[in-house]
């Protein structure tokens, strides 16, 4: 029989309360499994620490030493290199400037542009035989470029993006760093000083451009990498310049002078050189460091004129092949001190320099004499070779820092004293 009557109260209640308890059994693990399933297809960076420790400790990467810069694209859809050099140009292009140099009569290395054979001066006129470039130092009107631009030039003409030209006088310059710095009467112009980068920053293959106006053709962009850093160039003077920036970044005559950028459009160098024997880029250009850069201007715009660090002293980077002829470990590094010059600060520091004549078949890098003070460290810093000292002197020192010099003088090691002197002219 069945039993057609509607049920009472009594006999629902426990009916819905299984029906409840399933319902909710049920719910919750179909609960448990969604989460399961998402925490599943979460990425790794967003699970718990405490489940993925030992996963991220296995496949963590080393901190990058360099920060990334991320520039983002146009709307447009330009690509990540175009994006970056598109916003150095727009950036910095209004910093940049065309120097033209007037003078009576060719310099002896010209960057001139005029066409060959040059204009007859017989009238005794200035001719313009100089283009080179400059950028916007500060807001005061100064301009920097290379001393070789400037020298021997009798006026000076700067030219901006947009055409506007301006005189300008050369109020400092200094030939051991190939650094000058005119200025022009501020008034009526606007001027964009460029931003400084840090050496620091600088590694090999970061991404540079180089603003400026080869062949006179004023606000040329190229772009290209850092090939090397540490480079030592010649000067136009008696002495080199130590830390300079190697790139294959395209740089012809009248590049001289402008700025070297980085991604961020800050400078972190001054195209001063390329190596060539056709006088035209050749994927090797140099650009001196905006190390000594952020030193020397400020004294050029100050006092006209920078004050270098002298000691005194010609070096030689030891190498393993002249271990025996020099008596010192292969394992060593540092330089040699191969000659004291007389009247130094490193003479009056007790220095010496290499007096005894040695034979040696590897003559084309180890010296031909022993006998001198083996550095290895200046100032509690380790020097591998002798352009690491030049280095040091050039970002921490000035005439009459006192140094301290780490040697090695017949198997004993010393700390010895140096007080540095201004370079001599």
């Amino acid at each position: 029989m069945y039993d057609l009557t509607p049920p009472t109260r009594r006999t629902k209640a426990p009916l819905l309360l299984i029906g409840g308890v399933s319902l909710l059994v049920f719910l919750g693990l179909c609960a448990t499994m969604t989460f399961g399933v998402v925490k599943l297809l979460q990425p790794d960076a967003a699970r718990p620490a405490t489940a993925n420790a030992q996963f991220v400790r296995a496949v963590a990467a080393p901190p990058t030493p360099h920060p990334q810069i991320i520039v983002q694209a146009p709307p447009d859809g330009v690509d990540y290199e175009s994006a970056v050099l598109r916003n150095i140009y727009e950036q910095n292009n209004r910093a940049v400037v065309n120097i033209t140099v007037w003078m009576d009569h060719p310099p002896l290395d010209s960057e001139s542009t005029l066409p060959l054979p040059l204009p007859d001066n017989n009238n005794g006129e200035l001719l313009p035989l100089v283009n080179g470039s400059g950028f916007v130092w500060d807001t005061e009107g100064h301009i920097v470029t290379n001393f070789h631009v400037v020298e021997g030039g009798q006026r000076f003409q700067v030219t901006f993006y947009d055409g506007a030209a301006a005189l300008a006088e050369v109020i400092g310059r200094d030939e051991d760093s190939d650094l000058a710095v005119l200025q022009i009467d501020p008034e009526g112009y606007d001027l964009k000083p460029v931003q400084l980068g840090a050496m620091e920053d600088v590694y090999v293959g970061m991404r540079v451009a180089a603003i400026g106006n080869p062949f006179g053709l004023q606000g040329t962009l190229t772009s290209g990498i850092v090939s090397a850093i540490g480079r030592t160039i010649p000067s136009r003077g008696s002495f080199s310049i130590p830390d300079s920036i190697q790139t294959d970044a395209a740089i012809n005559p009248g590049n001289s002078g402008g700025p070297l950028f980085n991604e961020r459009g800050e400078v972190i160098g001054v195209n001063a050189q390329i190596r060539s024997e056709v006088r035209a880029n050749s994927g090797v250009g140099f650009a001196i460091p905006i190390a000594i850069v952020a030193r020397v201007v400020p004294s050029l715009i100050e006092n006209g004129k920078y004050e270098h660090s002298y000691m005194g002293i010609s070096g030689v980077t030891f190498s393993p092949l002249c271990s025996e002829e020099q008596g010192i470990d292969k394992q060593q590094r540092g330089f040699i001190v191969d000659r004291v010059l007389p009247g130094t600060p490193a003479a009056r520091a007790g220095l010496r320099g290499s007096t005894r004549p040695v034979q040696t078949e590897f003559a084309a890098v180890c010296p031909d004499a022993k006998g001198g003070d083996f550095v290895i460290a200046v100032d509690g810093q380790p020097v591998t070779t002798f352009d690491d000292m030049l280095v040091y002197l050039a970002r921490n020192t000035s005439p009459g820092t006192t140094i301290t010099l780490t040697l090695l003088r017949d198997g004993d090691l010393l700390d010895v004293p140096l007080t540095l002197a201004a370079r001599p002219h």
